[in-house]
């Protein structure tokens, strides 16, 4: 099958009514980080079922998850996920769903989503930001995240889309240290692209894609996030997205890790940030 029939991510956020206020979604075993679920691919699951439960009760299709704010419980395993939607507010401009998702009973994420319709044109101000200097495309020395690489083997969504790293960031591929910040382009497959829906949440998933900064210190291993907030500025245009992570404060058990997402029009599409521990 080719890329541009190929649509894993709208596989992934396909939610499936199982009653009033109740969802289900299959979560393969391509979103994952390791063994377990992937923050951002659940923080869109969520995403996607508040947006279902908002159209149900009457919203304009126009409307899309603004923001989302998600603590983490626990880590499901891949595989059936079951959704719980509470509609708090919807309004004429703004709508508030509450979504839990869990796995055999157990909460996995809260999540609160702000919904509405996105900013378009031009923004009336705006302060540059580094990911907008990257290369529209990436890089011909960008590193090319597969499933035989070594980061393709723990960062398995490499399979279901396009993930290139910029080496001139990513120190940690080299054995080398630095600042706390790696740059990358990523781009779901044409399948997926094609569907604004889709890639809106792909988006937003964007917003938590990269392997944890902490790696250019020297702190390899799972770096489990608490919570993660993603906002969604703009409607994504056609084309790679460039995304940028940072630190600023890399505490002793606590850290942040802020992702810019550019789209190839140069407009920022997504911001998020998320309080994730130092890895042991």
């Amino acid at each position: 099958m080719s890329t541009a029939d190929s649509h894993p991510f709208r596989d992934l956020v396909a939610i499936t009514s199982t009653g009033e206020n109740s969802w289900q979604a299959h979560i393969d075993p391509l979103w994952t980080i390791g063994p377990k679920v992937h923050g951002g691919c659940m923080l869109a699951v969520c995403a996607a079922a508040a947006r279902r439960e908002i159209l149900a009760a009457g919203a304009d299709t126009s409307v899309q998850p603004l923001a989302v704010s998600a603590s983490f419980v626990s880590a499901p395993d891949p595989g059936e996920v079951d959704l719980t939607t509470t509609l708090r507010k919807n309004g004429r401009q703004v709508g508030v769903v509450d979504v839990e998702l869990s796995q055999g009973g157990r909460v996995a994420v809260r999540a609160s989503v702000t919904l509405g319709t996105p900013d378009s044109g031009e923004p009336l101000h705006t302060v540059p930001h580094r990911t907008a200097s990257l290369p529209v495309e990436p890089v011909a020395d960008a590193v090319v995240v597969t499933p035989d690489h070594p980061m393709g083997k723990i960062v398995k969504f490499a399979g279901a889309a396009s993930l290139h790293v910029d080496p001139s960031t990513a120190h940690f591929l080299s054995g080398q240290e630095g600042e706390p910040a790696v740059s990358m382009w990523t781009r779901p497959h044409a399948g997926d692209e094609t569907d604004l829906d889709t890639a809106v949440l792909f988006a937003l998933m964007a917003g938590d894609i990269s392997a944890p900064v902490t790696m250019n210190r020297g702190m390899f291993g799972w770096a489990p996030t608490v919570q993660l907030t993603a906002y969604l500025r703009h409607v994504p245009a056609p084309g790679w997205l460039r995304v940028t992570a940072e630190s600023s404060v890399l505490g002793g058990t606590w850290f942040e890790e802020d992702h810019t997402v550019v789209d190839s029009t140069g407009t920022v599409v997504v911001q998020s940030r998320q309080l994730a521990m130092i890895p042991r």
